[in-house]
């Protein structure tokens, strides 16, 4: 349950802090007192849109926060979505929603302290609460929401699920298909051009590393003869046969000669002959290196040209397929995935035909399955709304759900039709209606005026919320188009919810408002030069006044009229108790 709302610079609510009881909560307040910006912050709360627009004038930013009271059904459903996301659940039946709006467009959303982002709060939120507003009249009005509404009461979410899975995969298979059958031609010339670069590719057959080896060959070959002359003239500053001059190695043999004469006299030479003797041999190892270096060195005019047109092929396909021979490899097998799919193409439709007709199938096995739950739900719900109409007076009202489907030769099989079919499944759902009895049914838009409609509505939410465990629901001014007679009804009826669920309601009809466990007053008054929004929880005698202006009138009989509406709701609650204990012994 919604245990404590809090909000700050939101609209002309400069701060508003309201804790609500468990049960049904009743809100009022002169139109324009702000009743309806309350429900907008709880929307932004439960993730709706962020419109600057709310933000308080003068003010940098809003703030909505919700304090929720849940119980174990509900945390042990939370806990692993919270963990999953690192969201410590400070106290074990708490959940704290915050969401703060900046003026500069940013929007933060906190659960228990920690950001999340706005997809995970929305769906921790749409556990929490369910909003039933004025637009909700519309929405029975519009055929496409009726199949959702059933489905709802019906608890088919999961098999519907399936059902959309499988289309969305032969959706897919059905798009590859239409891809290889569209343009047949195009597809043989994308072939031809495939099959030449695998070919060019293929003839060429470069390998990895080869292009560097053969840069360096040919750097070796352009420059043969100057490597020949350098080579030698290492060797022979090494160890050279030229007797006018004296080279390194000998020299070195001779300064090891020496420090080893040195050493006898002084042992700290022997290491220092040991140096030598180690340069010497490195030197003449060297000198050796040289000579067989220069022994493999040939001036092989044919081989540089072999070498440098092997280097043009490479540039050639480098210009064509990638800036480096790993790029045009990687490019030569991607054309041979793609040649062999286009190679393979009557094949692969083959296989594609066998995988769309057994998804259809499969969509037909378990639409059907879907329709039949549906039918018994609709059967029900049909009973069920007709009984909350009777409550609402409207005793000779006639509902009935439509579930038609429509026969298409490329549809689903469903026994021994083939169905046209959605995500949903393959059923058209519509409610019926005949307002008065005797009259044939007739679809709800073309029959229900705006009144029958406003009952119509409270009976399908009566029914649908009894099977809705989302934990608080809350009916925004759905008592519209309701009148005084039918007020103590709905507020009945809304009151009854609270066996499973707590219920906060906006409203104008005091009928209704004196089934309030707990009333709330929304004021707009004036704080310096600027417009205030306040909320109060009102006590009994406080409870007749507000009562007494909605009827219309502050006068002693008004009060005594207002007075007698919380008796008799008081009584009523009273009653039903009494029912409910004894239907439970």
């Amino acid at each position: 349950m919604l245990a404590e709302l809090r909000i700050q610079n939101f609209a002309i609510i400069d701060q508003l802090e309201v804790r609500f009881s468990s049960g049904f909560n009743v809100i009022t307040g002169e139109t324009g007192a702000g009743k309806s910006i309350i429900v907008d912050a709880v929307e932004l709360l439960l993730g709706g849109r962020a419109d600057t627009d709310f933000i308080r004038a003068g003010s940098e930013k809003a703030l909505v926060e919700g304090v929720f009271s849940i119980d174990e059904r509900l945390a042990k459903l939370l806990k692993p979505l919270l963990e999953a996301e690192s969201v410590e659940m400070e106290a074990p039946n708490e959940v704290i929603l915050a969401r703060e709006m900046r003026s500069n467009g940013r929007n933060t959303c906190r659960l228990n302290g920690t950001a999340v982002n706005l997809q995970f709060f929305r769906e921790v939120a749409s556990k929490l609460v369910d909003i039933h507003g004025q637009s909700e009249h519309l929405s029975l009005l519009n055929t496409a929401e009726h199949l959702g509404l059933l489905d709802r009461y019906a608890g088919v979410e999961k098999m519907q699920a399936e059902v959309t899975a499988l289309v969305h995969k032969l959706t897919g298979i059905r798009t590859e298909i239409h891809t290889l059958e569209q343009d047949k031609a195009a597809l043989e010339r994308r072939a031809d051009m495939l099959k030449f670069q695998i070919e060019e590719i293929r003839a060429v057959n470069p390998q990895i590393g080869e292009e560097e080896a053969l840069n360096e060959e040919s750097i070796r070959l352009a420059n043969s003869e100057q490597l020949v002359t350098l080579t030698a003239e290492v060797q022979a500053a090494l160890d050279g046969d030229d007797e006018t001059i004296m080279s390194a190695v000998p020299l070195l043999n001779q300064v090891e000669v020496m420090l080893g004469k040195l050493s006898k006299i002084d042992p700290r030479f022997e290491k220092h002959r040991i140096i030598a003797q180690t340069i010497s041999e490195q030197g003449a190892e060297l000198a050796r290196e040289m000579q067989r270096y220069a022994e493999n060195l040939e001036h092989n005019p044919r081989r540089l040209n072999e070498v440098e047109d092997r280097l043009d092929s490479f540039n050639r396909l480098k210009r064509k397929y990638g800036a480096t021979i790993e790029a045009v490899l990687e490019h030569g097998e991607k054309a041979k995935r793609d040649y062999a799919s286009i190679s393979n193409s009557s094949e692969r439709l083959d296989e594609l035909h066998e995988q769309e007709d057994s998804l259809l199938h499969q969509i037909g096995e378990l639409a059907g399955r879907l329709s039949t739950a549906r039918k018994g739900a609709a059967n029900r719900l049909g009973k069920g709304i007709e009984t909350e109409l009777a409550d609402l007076k409207m005793e000779g009202a006639h509902f009935e759900v439509s579930i038609t489907q429509v026969d298409d030769p490329t549809g689903a099989y469903v026994g021994d039709r083939r169905l046209k079919f959605t995500e949903t499944g393959a059923d058209v759902v519509e409610f019926m209606m005949a307002a008065n009895r005797g009259e044939p049914l007739r679809p709800i838009a073309k029959v229900a005026s705006g009144g029958e409609t406003a009952r119509i509505m409270l009976a399908l939410k009566g029914v649908l919320s009894r099977a809705d465990s989302t934990p608080t629901l809350i009916f925004d001014e759905i008592d519209q188009g309701i009148g005084g007679r039918v007020g103590s009804t709905v507020g009945q009826k809304l009151w009854r919810l609270t066996e499973e669920h707590q219920v906060l309601c906006i409203t104008h009809l005091a009928q209704l408002a004196g089934f309030g466990d707990s009333h709330y007053k929304v004021q707009k008054g004036q704080r310096g030069d600027r417009t205030v929004t306040t909320i109060k929880e009102l006590n009994d005698r406080a409870r007749v006044d507000e009562l007494a202006e909605m009827l219309g009138a502050e006068t002693l009989s008004a009060k005594q009229s207002a007075h007698d509406i919380l008796m008799l709701a008081r009584r009523t609650k009273e009653s039903s108790k009494g029912d409910v204990q004894a239907a439970l012994l």
